[in-house]
């Protein structure tokens, strides 16, 4: 069976949804689209039975039809599985069973996110027919919340690197200018959110894979803190730096999907037995109390013009929001973060690969695999054990930080997304302002600020102290009703 445009139950749901207030508003030139909705506004419409889960998925499918051959976001569309998962989301529906805010929202998945019956690739040859016989832990989570799985996103190969450009099934496309990257390593899911073929879909960010694509595409990305969602069941960069988080069009969808896949694990020891919170509550905060820290060393040096320009812009928003706002530094010992991240990332992801490494050298991607070898090389036993309990030491310190600020805000890129043909070159993506949030292990959202002269998103980041999940999404949610940068959508046209 075909995805069609619209059924006369679509057609329906999109004025019943108009009807209650819903803004179905025009995006890439098109008429009404219920796909286009935020998670939320999907997930009420469903609520009131103005929608049914299958009209969401057929939505989606549509528009995977329609866009993904020019953005290559999905590496697997698992159409069938879908199709199946909204029938029985929606005969749920019909008997009154509502298992939540997610219930028949259709999503995506990162290729690094183990699933069930479905191949896992990793974006590598090595993994290309990889079929896992467990789902990850977050990706259970989600099943059980009623989320609708449409397919596996494209990423860089491994997570090893920030463009996305460097995969076996090919580069992903920036949905607001096809000749550029997306960011990665969470390319994939971040364009195929931004380009509404998901109404939310998960990444994974070990050195900024969320916050980056999110930034470059013009969307909301979380990493949580580190220890607060299970890495069970993730291909592994780093078991030290690794986070999985949403990519979402709004704050709120953010903290929907957040609260579903957050909690311990007891099967994952870098999860925290801490208690979660209804994210959402975060919306109750009033941001006028909060105090903001504004790290001026390393985070605004040398930044693009337009860039500095609009996250002075949302600066002076925030000012006016909130209760003080001053400039910080973070701790001493993080004049060493880029040598403790290098260490730790290097030697747990040549623990990882070593075995293939050694046995199927040509079924990596040149870069990733020179990467892999080559980073790892001389790194000591000692250098590595060294740099690991800096790291712990460092996550410790950090906390001494928010005795005196409740957030830190920053630009989340101090560069636009650069041209595919230029993604080869090493110092193409920097990765300055996001990675001492992955050694910290601290919440880190970037949410859209702005857009350069030639129409490239602009992303600011807000980091939160230790499982401060609810004041990151605060503060970013407020800032979001100040604006209308989130309310912008990619001049798409078919392929």
């Amino acid at each position: 069976m075909q995805p069609h445009p619209y059924s006369r139950r679509s057609f329906l749901a999109t004025a019943a949804g108009a009807a209650i207030g819903l803004a179905l508003k025009p995006v890439f030139g098109e008429s009404q689209d219920l796909a286009t909705l935020t998670l939320k506004e999907a997930s009420e419409l469903l609520r009131r039975k103005a929608a049914s889960p299958m009209d969401l998925t057929l939505a989606c499918l549509k528009r995977i039809e329609t866009y993904n051959p020019s953005l290559n976001a999905f590496i697997t569309v698992t159409r069938d599985q879908a199709m199946e998962a909204a029938r029985v989301m929606e005969a749920e529906q019909r008997k009154g069973k509502w298992r939540g805010p997610l219930h028949g929202i259709p999503i995506a998945l990162k290729d690094n996110i183990d699933t069930a019956g479905i191949r896992t690739t990793a974006a590598s040859e090595l993994f290309k027919d990889r079929v896992p016989s467990e789902d990850a832990e977050v990706v259970r989570r989600l099943k059980n919340a009623g989320a609708i799985f449409l397919g596996k996103t494209n990423l860089h190969e491994f997570a090893y690197g920030g463009s996305s450009s460097v995969s076996y099934f090919g580069p992903v496309h920036n949905p607001w200018a096809l000749d550029r990257i997306p960011g990665g390593s969470s390319g994939g899911s971040a364009a195929a959110t931004a380009a509404a073929l998901c109404f939310g879909s998960l990444g994974t960010d070990t050195a900024g894979s969320v916050r980056i694509p999110a930034s470059y595409c013009g969307i909301v990305g979380f990493k949580p803190t580190y220890g607060r969602v299970s890495n069970r069941g993730v291909v592994p960069l780093s078991w030290t730096l690794d986070h999985v988080g949403p990519l979402c069009r709004t704050v709120e969808d953010a903290a929907l999907m957040l609260g579903v896949i957050a909690g311990f694990d007891e099967l994952d020891p870098s999860t925290v037995e801490t208690p979660t919170h209804d994210y959402s509550s975060a919306f109750k905060m009033q941001a006028s109390k909060l105090r903001l820290g504004i790290p001026r060393t390393r985070f605004f040096d040398a930044l693009d013009p337009e860039i500095a320009k609009a996250v002075d812009a949302a600066i002076g928003v925030l000012r006016k929001l909130t209760a003080t706002i001053g400039e910080i530094t973070l701790p001493s010992a993080s004049i060493r973060i880029d040598e403790i991240f290098a260490r730790v990332r290097s030697v747990e992801s040549y623990a990882y690969h070593s075995p293939w490494i050694a046995e199927s050298p040509e079924k990596y991607q040149a870069a990733t695999r020179e990467r892999i070898i080559r980073n790892s090389a001389g790194i000591t036993a000692p250098a590595y054990a060294q740099a690991r309990r800096e790291l712990d030491l460092l996550r410790r310190e950090v906390r001494q930080v928010f005795a005196t600020v409740d957030l830190l805000v920053m630009p989340t890129m101090p560069r636009p997304p650069v041209e595919i043909a230029q993604a080869a070159d090493p110092t193409a993506v920097s990765i300055r302002n996001t990675v001492p949030f992955d050694v910290f292990g601290l919440p880190a959202m970037s949410v859209p600020c702005g857009f350069t002269t030639s129409g490239l998103p602009i992303g600011l980041q807000l980091v939160g102290a230790p499982f401060a999940e609810t004041t990151v999404l605060a503060l970013a949610h407020a800032y979001e009703q100040e604006t209308e940068w989130h309310k912008r959508h990619p001049p798409l046209t078919p392929a």
